[in-house]
């Protein structure tokens, strides 16, 4: 696995406007994991695991692990990691996280909230940790009706073996959710490995979770959530064809088509940047179906790419969340809707980048 490994929790540095161009391109390529390789995979029952140089698995490999489902993987996400890190060098052992896909609640609930990242940038996202392995069982009614210690010693052991399991001090599994801190620890004394539940990392008071990232996105507050993720919210998807509008006003849009799984922010206009074909373009981007049109009210993403000409339809993007422009409204002419529009595309000019701003992997 490749990438700049994360060894504690970083400082949040919020942009400072306008924003340099290589700034830009450091946020483009951190908020979206970029350049990240995730290594050798092995494909097993239900499992794929993804190897470091030279680790093996095995029911006699010893590891430190680290259990849980990261959607986000927020700041407390990546200081538990770091302190199970530390824990393997201090014994001497590789370093495993283990997750799941799809995300356990896609499973176990009946309208699971929605994701932060996707399953597979969700283990992306993981291989930056600096892990030695990455462990990821396929999430099934069957797995989720297991009891916690037969998932332990015999899914999760028959791979490999625990020295230590590191999970947050609120974690539970297994059936009935009876796996928690106190119930493993006792498991580990029988079988020989210890157990450390983690006290939640707090932001203003308050525990940094995967829940509170959604309200903030929901409230279309970007940059906050963005502290507790400690990078910019993205989301990805393909390139359609759309309403045309954006056209006949003389800024062609690009018309990202999302999986409704997404975390979308409210709906409103956003300084963002967009990701294609490896290149980064500043973006004003319209989330939700413009209220001045009578269209269907189902989310989307608009993006004008500032800078940009030619024909991207069918590519993949990544839209990257950099800041909460105005909300969304319902204007009384064609002509003032398009003295909006291009007012935000005037700002993001001004604070972002008039052309393409470099390349990321």
């Amino acid at each position: 696995m490749t990438g700049e490994p994360f060894s504690c929790v970083p400082a949040w540095h919020e942009p400072t406007w306008p924003l340099a161009a290589a700034e830009v391109r450091q946020l483009a390529a951190a908020s979206t994991f970029s350049g990240v390789s995730l290594g050798a995979s092995v494909h097993l029952p239900d499992a794929t695991a993804y190897l470091a140089p030279g680790v093996t698995l095995g029911p006699n490999q010893r590891f430190v692990c680290v259990i849980g489902a990261f959607d986000g993987l927020h700041a407390g996400h990546r200081a538990l990691i770091a302190q199970a890190a530390g824990d393997a060098r201090a014994r001497n052992l590789p370093l495993a996280l283990v997750t799941f896909d799809p995300d356990p609640s896609e499973v176990l609930s009946a309208r699971p909230p929605e994701r932060l990242l996707s399953d597979a940038d969700r283990v992306r996202s993981l291989a930056l940790s600096g892990a030695d392995a990455i462990l990821v069982h396929r999430f099934t009614p069957e797995l989720a009706a297991l009891p916690y210690n037969r998932y332990v010693t015999e899914v999760l052991g028959g791979i490999l073996s625990p020295a230590a399991i590191h999970v947050g001090e609120d974690f539970r599994f297994g059936s009935g959710g009876a796996g928690t801190v106190t119930a493993m620890a006792a498991l580990g004394e029988k079988r020989g490995f210890d157990v450390f539940g983690h006290a939640l990392v707090t932001a203003e008071g308050s525990p940094v979770s995967a829940t509170r990232v959604r309200g903030l996105l929901g409230e279309g507050k970007v940059e906050k959530a963005a502290e507790l993720l400690l990078r910019h919210h993205f989301l990805g998807g393909r390139i359609v064809h759309g309403r045309g509008e954006g056209t006949s006003f003389g800024f062609p849009t690009a018309n990202v088509e999302l999986d409704g799984r997404d975390c979308l922010p409210a709906n409103g206009v956003y300084a963002c940047l967009a990701i294609i074909d490896g290149r980064v373009w500043p973006a004003a981007v319209n989330v939700g179906a413009p209220p001045s049109f009578d269209v269907a009210a189902h989310p989307m993403l608009e993006a004008n790419l500032v800078g940009f000409s030619g024909d991207v339809y069918g590519e993949d993007a990544r839209v990257v969340f950099l800041r909460h422009l105005r909300a969304s409204r319902r204007f009384d002419s064609l002509a003032e809707l398009e003295s909006a529009v291009l007012g935000n595309i005037q700002w993001v000019r001004e604070n972002v980048g008039e052309e393409c701003v470099g390349v990321v992997a």
